[in-house]
């Protein structure tokens, strides 16, 4: 006895499985902007409260940076925030949410130092 699918019925059964994410993070929404772990999202929330009570300012997400070595451009870096901190003199913070640090991002950590002198901060 042959069983009949229908056209829904087969992509479903083809389609490939989603994978979880590699170091278990959950994509979450806030303010309608979808951040790649829950982490990711309390932090965006905790520096829009400090950039409202006026702590903070020039805040992005997803600030970019380009990766330059002996004056050539190999890749680009995107932070996941960069604020001016009016506590610590007016300096501009670029901060990275990570639950692992790998050897790669560490090694672009070292390529932004050298490139911009600015130290990516990781925050867990």
């Amino acid at each position: 006895m042959t069983e009949t699918l229908t056209r829904e019925q087969y992509l479903a059964e083809v389609a490939p499985k989603k994978r979880a994410n590699k170091y278990g993070a959950k994509k979450t929404v806030v303010d309608g902007i979808t951040f790649d772990s829950k982490r990711e999202a309390e932090v965006y929330a905790d520096l829009k409260l400090l950039e409202k009570a006026g702590k903070i300012s020039g805040f992005t997400r997803q600030r970019k940076f380009e990766l330059i070595v002996n004056g050539e451009i190999i890749g680009t870096y995107r932070a996941d925030f960069a604020f001016i901190d009016h506590e610590q003199d007016g300096r501009l913070r670029v901060v990275d949410v990570k639950g692992v640090v790998t050897r790669d991002f560490r090694r672009v950590q070292r390529i932004i130092k050298a490139a911009y002198n600015i130290q990516i901060e990781v925050w867990k």
